[in-house]
């Protein structure tokens, strides 16, 4: 488990982690957005067969779902880098010191 030993670096990946959550927040918002948006002014087009018989409706919300275990594979990935670059800094620091 990574753990930061100041506060500064705390709120600095804090900072990072909460700013790249919200980014992949807006962009799932604005997919899932298309889907509703199609679901109340354009329902005839959600029933039209696109892949292997299957609607639009079902390619679209399963699409969602991988997407959105995608996204949170990506934001596992950075979340880790930037607490791994802040203990590397950290040992750079204390180093440095001695």
């Amino acid at each position: 488990m990574h753990v930061n030993s100041t506060t500064e670096e705390k709120e600095i990946v804090t900072r990072q982690k909460s700013k790249l959550g919200v980014r992949l927040f807006f962009i799932y918002l604005i997919c899932y957005a298309g889907f509703v948006i199609l679901g109340v002014f354009k329902y005839e087009l959600l029933a039209t067969t696109v892949f292997s018989g299957l609607n639009l409706a079902v390619v679209y919300g399963i699409g969602l779902i991988v997407f959105a275990v995608i996204m949170g594979i990506i934001y596992n990935y950075y979340c880790t880098k930037y607490e791994d670059e802040a203990e590397k800094a950290d040992e750079l620091i204390k180093e440095d010191k001695k």
